[in-house]
């Protein structure tokens, strides 16, 4: 197995590591030149830019650059693209403005607007016709994983949240609007996510089709952040009501974190680095609710199912494991 990345990786058993910027479609091409061509292709990495214009050109040229390096040594098979809902929801710039009824269902048409999914997309099918190989593209929610540094990594803010609040007295209280505290969702482990990618890839009645990817449980964040407040030994907060954005109530919060990190030895004090509060406040200060159909799945015969509180609790555990947080 081949992973690449820009930068360098842990070692993880049975992968080889490859660094490559995909930017640049040379150096993709030298990268995968000395390892064994891919039968397998999974793209599952984005690039944030200023606004979704430039967030198309950027990202299709890295989705261009690594299949058309992967595809062109002729042994590609099956690529999988790893999306998600703003597939429905629209892109962070037209976020929400065409709300598609729910549950979100995989022949729902694109939403009006620039949408670098939909240019990810496009370039697969374009790619996958020139080389002959099949496709499969994954629409996962929220992603819940050991992944300390994603740019969109809820759990992983939500914990570090959580540690802020306990060790300094901040109130623990739900960011984001009442439509998310109160509505239905749901959210996707990265466990099952990686099994349903493997599925797809090798599953021939999944070829040349788009798959929504969720645990397969429904909740509400009104019940949630009590159990989460309760792990950490918190007292979830009154919710007030209204959204308040995390990143302006924890502005300031970069010096505490820092201590924090000195008095329990933990990876990192850089706040900045684990928790990316402006995906908090896109996920949960969506203004609908968002929830996922899995019948097309089901029906093909992928019938797996994850605890979304398991996989927070999973997820939790590891980060002080792992002395993320304490």
């Amino acid at each position: 197995m081949i992973g690449v990345s820009r930068h360098s990786s842990p070692n993880l058993a049975g992968l080889q590591h490859v660094t490559a910027d995909l930017n640049d479609a040379e150096e993709c091409r030298k990268a995968l030149a000395n390892t064994a061509p891919a039968t397998h292709v999974f793209y599952a990495t984005w690039a944030r830019q200023a606004n979704e214009t430039e967030n198309c050109a950027v990202n299709g040229a890295m989705t261009r650059n690594a299949l058309e390096a992967a595809a062109a040594r002729g042994a590609v098979r099956h690529a999988v693209l790893v999306t998600g809902l703003k597939h429905y929801l629209g892109s962070f710039d037209n976020y929400g403005a065409q709300v598609l009824d729910t549950p979100f269902t995989e022949e729902q048409p694109r939403v009006p607007g620039e949408n670098f999914y939909y240019t990810q997309e496009d370039i697969l099918f374009e790619i996958a016709r020139k080389y002959g190989f099949s496709w499969s593209v994954a629409r996962p929610h929220t992603i819940i994983g050991y992944a300390p540094g994603n740019a969109m990594n809820l759990g992983t803010s939500l914990a570090v949240y959580a540690s802020l609040c306990r060790e300094t007295g901040r109130p623990f209280q739900f960011p984001g609007t009442p439509e998310q505290y109160g509505a239905l969702v749901d959210m996707t482990s990265a466990e099952l996510l990686a099994h349903h990618l493997t599925w797809e890839a090798m599953t021939k009645a999944a070829a040349n089709q788009a798959f929504n990817v969720v645990n397969g449980d429904v909740f509400r964040w009104r019940k949630m952040w009590g159990r989460i407040a309760e792990f950490f030994e918190i007292p979830a907060a009154p919710y007030p009501g209204v959204a308040h954005p995390l990143e302006v109530s924890l502005a300031d919060a970069g010096g505490d974190w820092k201590a924090i990190a000195k008095k329990y030895k933990l990876q990192t004090g850089d706040l900045r680095k684990i928790a990316p509060w402006w995906h908090v406040d896109a996920d949960l200060g969506r203004t609908q609710e968002c929830v996922t159909d899995m019948t097309k799945s089901r029906e093909l015969g992928f019938l797996e199912y994850r605890s979304t509180w398991g996989a927070f609790q999973d997820l939790f555990h590891r980060l002080r494991k792992e002395r993320v947080i304490p």
